[in-house]
């Protein structure tokens, strides 16, 4: 089953007695993966497993599958530490990645090109690498909530508004990575994407998340475009985005968002096409992307920073392609983050080389 029909299945859309059936199976499966994961975490909570990197470590993370914009939010960490003079690094896993940085290495490398960025499963090691080799002060641990084996002195969870609990139930029910309730253990939980959706829907899912976690230390934020970009990584105005008619497409875990995002922009979107996540596009799709915004009559088409990357095309056969740059912008909690971040940089050992 590929991912679109096991989407399909899980959010009910699929019907009929074998749907249901598969439903109950993956509910039953579900449970087993309860048991694991609080097993798993209960290990965890007691110290067993877990190694102290020798610098102050900030791990970002969800408790959901799919994107909630973890990507901006290391960036806004980064930013935050290298503006006080420290150096940073970051660790990741490195998923989808054949050589080299994955996609979302790429966009870090591109936004961030004082901060080196090491990948691999081992992140452990990657600590020690950063520290001997380039005498980094803090860490970032990139999707780094349930990688618990290296200690970490402040987690900041992102909740997506627009899916916020993963269709309520875990793995492989829904797609919730561990219970709400691995909540209380974050020490700032952020809404990202909450310009999408109400006022009130804001304060339902927060009443949701401290109903299963507790108080909370609550901050809001949205996805903020910052510019278009071509391949080179030159600038160009948002309004370039109201020109004519554009086609838009990405490949990510929660490709909603960067439709709506499209939209704000004020662009007349005449087509739109969603790719799976980590997306690693070949010549094929290139050619059905430029005979798609040919049929279309677009004046342009935009896709994420993410995708372009990997595509590295200024065009589209005759139609412009850009990448919306994106950057992360506090709606509220902006305090609470920033003190936390300025907390982990007072841990920080001090410059050898002042």
């Amino acid at each position: 089953m590929d991912r679109i029909a096991f989407h399909r299945l899980i959010r009910g859309e699929t019907r009929g007695p074998r749907a249901t059936l598969a439903r109950a199976v993956l509910r039953v499966a579900a449970e087993g993966y309860r048991l694991g994961i609080t097993s798993r975490n209960a290990r965890f909570d007691r110290g067993r497993g877990v190694e102290r990197a020798e610098v102050p470590v900030v791990a970002i993370g969800n408790i959901t599958v799919g994107g909630t914009g973890k990507t901006p939010m290391v960036e806004y960490a980064c930013r935050h530490f290298r503006a006080l003079g420290l150096r940073v690094a970051i660790l990741s896993r490195g998923y989808g990645a054949t050589e080299g940085l994955n996609d979302e290495g790429l966009v870090l490398d591109a936004n961030l090109p004082d901060v080196p960025h090491f990948q691999d499963p081992d992140r452990l090691s990657l600590a020690r690498i950063a520290v001997e080799e380039c005498e980094s002060q803090v860490l970032v641990l990139d999707d780094g909530f349930q990688h618990r084996r290296l200690a970490r002195n402040l987690d900041i969870v992102l909740i997506d508004a627009l899916d916020p609990f993963g269709l309520g139930h875990l793995l492989p029910r829904g797609l919730l990575r561990e219970p709400i309730r691995s909540l209380r253990r974050a020490g700032v939980v952020v809404l990202s994407r909450a310009d999408l959706v109400s006022p009130d829907d804001r304060r339902a899912i927060r009443a949701e998340a401290e109903r299963h976690a507790g108080p909370l230390p609550w901050a809001e934020a949205r996805h903020a475009p910052r510019d278009l970009i071509d391949d080179e990584g030159q600038a160009f105005p948002l309004d370039l985005a109201r020109s004519g008619p554009v086609v838009a497409f990405c490949g990510l875990g929660n490709p909603e968002g960067f439709r709506r995002t499209v939209l704000g922009l004020g662009a007349d979107l005449v087509a739109f096409r969603a790719f799976p996540d980590h997306h690693p596009y070949d010549r094929s799709d290139v050619d059905s992307l430029i005979a798609w915004a040919r049929e279309h009559q677009a004046s342009l088409a935009l896709t994420t920073q993410k995708d372009s990357v990997k595509l590295r095309l200024d065009r589209l056969g005759p139609v412009p392609l850009r990448a919306v740059r994106i950057g992360l912008e506090l709606l509220d909690g902006a305090d609470l983050l920033d003190a936390s971040l300025d907390r982990i940089a007072a841990m920080a050992p001090p410059d050898p080389e002042p």
